[in-house]
């Protein structure tokens, strides 16, 4: 999906009140006003409340958020209702939203006024992404994605139980109304779908008939006499999202909704694999080999989290940049419920190679990404920031900051409290098929659990369970530094994390944490006096005036981080072709899948999952890819879109050694 600079929308009033789009010269909803058109339209035409009732969960998709009306009023009629559905997903396309403070200056209806609150103080940095907004103790999800609606629609992966259809009229906005929009609505439509849009227009009438709807008409709202409704009811059945859907389908038929999922590995991704499921209301078993949780990889006594800049705006830059707003939250939740130790007060990462700070802004100025995720800033402005003199032109992120690993992970089972069984002390040495189950084993061959789905969250330990499949992943060493921040004057200690070709915390119970080194395939637990003094020299290339240190008296900590080739976690259902010859379920990938090419047709091992390789930026990235993880075994609306999940799909190593060999051959020829 290629990105492209959001635009804030704008907001006018005319003669009566009614707030107008200036760009496209239409009302945002009718005179009767946004919350009747919201409920004779979309609600009504939809069924609902009566259709969610009874149900797990319900899967709500609107072209066109606008001012979010429709959005607060289902929340409002799904609050109201006593028999509503457990959990409430809705996704919304908008081109143009509106920025924080015009959001926070719409008049609302009474009913709506606390709800829209709540939704100002959640509203995103407005970037081509989609942003995962919770509410209601993570019963509400709302997935905003900004951009062209064109562009976003077949990026969604979910399976949608109604579609809002609230684009501006579609003479004055023909683009979110074309026959190829109404298809790619049928390819995530449930069975039995509904949709319902203010506009009877008889293009739209037609799209989706030809989209495999049968429409009918309906009692207009707000001065219309009638409205469009319809029913998903293809005379054939549609290819739908993939292999992704599939895989989930069947695991969560064999094992049930409420069986527990087993996690191995009680890292940060272990620990937010247990979080998103118990969000998403599945429970689940942590088996952790350590006498605690997050004791090895995720050891550390802080780390750093921050977005991504890269000028052309790939899927690592989208990726981390989507893992630094979920991880965020995480801390935010971590620090305020649960008294971890860490700050969201912004971090900055110096550009030696910039000229200065305008070279970097022009990158920020085409790649339209706003003041609220990424500011350029001088050496001066950078050091006033910092409180300290930095050594060069650096990226700002004011969502940016540090935080203690494992608080993170401890708050992450905090918030799957009653949801989550924690046994440490369990290693598991092998995995067994029988059945539909999997059967896990001690060292000794000894079953210790069995469960339907298994998601393996132990780093390279991992690759050892699945009998070595050939994924690039590594391990690599790093040793962090640390001094007494006594020995340096209170006046020159940073008051923000600073980063770049290494990095330096603010004070963390008395020491100052710098590094860290980084040496692949060395499996060395001693600290090492040489790697301290390039600690050291790392550092003075973060700072103007670096501070004199005695490497005699720095201490640290060594620890070990696994990273796949591409710098991307592995997040997903496991191959069939990396576990199949290993664990007896057959390996002939190739002539079982469709697209070999494409990681999104790959034949899977039926209920295994993993989740591995976050590298260095696992604060982030477990917070993310535990809400990935959680929607591929739960089939809940996917958090990142359909490219980004392909990005990290652990299937994605062999796609791409397809397509080479592929290349090769026709080369050859």
């Amino acid at each position: 999906m290629r990105t492209a600079p959001v635009v804030a929308g704008r907001v006018e009033f005319d003669d009566e009140g009614v707030p107008c789009s200036p760009e496209f010269g239409d009302r945002y909803h009718p005179r009767q006003g946004a919350l009747a058109q919201a409920r004779q339209v979309f609600l009504s035409g939809n069924g609902l409340p009566a259709r969610w009732r009874s149900r797990h969960r319900f899967v709500v998709l609107e072209t066109g958020f606008g001012l979010g009306n429709n959005f607060l009023a289902t929340w409002r009629a799904w609050l109201d209702d006593a028999e509503r559905c457990e959990q409430l997903h809705f996704i919304s396309i908008e081109a143009r939203p509106l920025s924080r403070d015009d959001l926070a200056g719409l008049p609302r209806d009474d009913e709506l006024a606390p709800l829209a609150a709540q939704l100002t103080a959640a509203w995103p940095p407005l970037t081509c992404n989609l942003h995962r907004l919770t509410f209601e103790a993570g019963r509400v999800q709302l997935l905003l994605a900004f951009g062209d609606v064109a562009a976003w629609l077949p990026q969604i992966v979910a399976s949608a139980d109604a579609f809002y259809l609230d684009g501006f009229a579609p003479a004055r906005n023909p683009q979110m109304w074309e026959p190829r929009l109404f298809k790619a609505m049928a390819r995530i439509a449930a069975p039995e779908a509904t949709a319902a849009t203010w506009s009877v227009a008889r293009p739209v009438r037609d799209g989706l008939h030809a989209a495999g709807f049968a429409i009918s008409l309906a009692p207009g709202s707000g001065g219309k006499r009638e409205i469009t409704v319809a029913r998903f009811a293809p005379r054939f059945a549609p290819r739908g999202s993939a292999r992704r859907g599939i895989a989930t389908v069947e695991s969560a038929r064999r094992a049930g909704p409420h069986e527990p999922v087993a996690i191995i590995g009680g890292g940060l991704a272990g620990c937010a694999a247990a979080w998103a499921l118990a969000e998403l209301g599945r429970a689940s078993v942590l088996l952790e080999r350590g006498a605690a949780l997050a004791g090895e990889g995720s050891g550390n006594a802080a780390g750093i989290f921050h977005a991504v800049v890269h000028r052309h705006d790939g899927r690592h830059a989208r990726f981390h940049r989507a893992a630094a707003f979920e991880g965020r939250h995480a801390v935010a939740t971590a620090i305020a419920a649960h008294g971890v130790r860490g700050s969201m007060s912004g971090l900055l990462r110096i550009e030696p190679r910039a000229a200065n700070a305008v070279e970097l802004q022009a990158t920020l100025d085409e790649l339209g990404l706003p003041g609220d995720l990424v500011r350029a800033v001088s050496p001066d402005e950078g050091s006033a920031l910092a409180g300290l003199a930095v050594a060069a032109p650096a990226w700002y992120f004011p969502g940016g900051g540090w935080v203690d690993p494992r608080g993170l992970a401890r708050s992450y089972m905090a918030r799957a409290a009653g949801r989550s069984e924690v046994r440490c002390g369990t290693n598991i040495a092998a995995l067994r098929r029988d059945g539909d189950l999997w059967q896990l084993l001690d060292p000794s061959g000894r079953v210790v659990a069995t469960a339907g789905v298994v998601v393996l969250a132990n780093a390279g330990a991992a690759i050892d369970l699945l009998g070595g499949p050939s994924w690039p992943v590594s391990r690599t060493r790093g040793q962090i530094s640390s001094f007494a921040a006594d020995d340096w004057p209170a006046a020159r200690q940073p008051r923000l994390p600073i980063a770049g070709c290494g990095y330096l915390l603010p004070t963390v119970d008395g020491h100052l944490w710098f590094g860290a080194s980084s040496q692949a395939d060395d499996a060395d637990p001693v600290l090492r006096a040489d790697d301290h003094r390039g600690n050291v020299a790392r550092l003075a290339g973060l700072l103007a005036s670096p501070p004199s240190i005695d490497i005699a008296a720095v201490s640290g900590r060594v620890g070990f981080r696994w990273s796949s080739a591409d710098r991307l976690p592995l997040v997903g259902a496991v191959p069939l072709a990396a576990a199949g010859a290993a664990l007896g379920l057959g390996c002939d990938a190739a002539a079982t899948s469709p697209r070999p090419d494409q990681p999104r047709f790959a034949p899977r091992a039926p209920g295994l999952y993993a989740f591995i390789g976050l590298g260095s930026r696992g604060i982030a990235a477990s917070a993310l890819g535990g809400q990935v993880l959680a929607s591929w075994v739960t089939g809940a609306p996917m958090p990142i879109e359909a490219d980004l999940i392909d990005a990290i799909d652990p299937a994605r190593f062999a796609s791409r050694h397809h397509r080479r060999q592929a290349a090769l051959r026709g080369a050859a020829v």
